[in-house]
């Protein structure tokens, strides 16, 4: 099993991103979905999670409004799409899956390699 994020890069303030979590040798439906990031000398913190049965559940109060989840069952992936970047989102970013119908940092059964985000002032 292997549990994968990819589609990080260098983006501009304001610009946009699109993460992928994808799963090889697992079936994401039946999992809830988290995602995490950690900046340089900070510890990981939660960015948000995707239920199971599709919603949502911020941990972080400053990306609402500007970060989405989104699932696609047929492609085996769930998508973070990431808006109007600010320097503050550098991070490595992660996802995890727990197959619960929510994920806590108690539950996770899989964690995937992270990709880097980068936002340049």
């Amino acid at each position: 099993v292997q549990l994968q994020a990819s589609g990080g890069g260098l983006v501009e303030t304001g610009g946009s991103l699109r993460l992928s979590c994808s799963a090889s040798g697992l079936t994401l439906d039946p999992y809830a979905i988290g995602w995490f990031r950690q900046a340089p000398g900070k510890e990981r913190e939660g960015v948000l999670c995707i239920s199971s049965r599709g919603g949502t559940t911020y941990w972080t109060d400053s990306v609402k409004g500007r970060f989405t989840v989104s699932r696609d069952g047929a492609k085996n992936t769930v998508y973070l799409q990431m808006n109007d970047l600010e320097p503050e989102d550098t991070a490595v970013y992660y996802c995890a899956a727990a197959r619960a119908t929510v994920l806590t940092l108690l539950n996770v059964d899989y964690w995937g390699q992270g990709t880097q985000v980068t936002v340049s002032s």
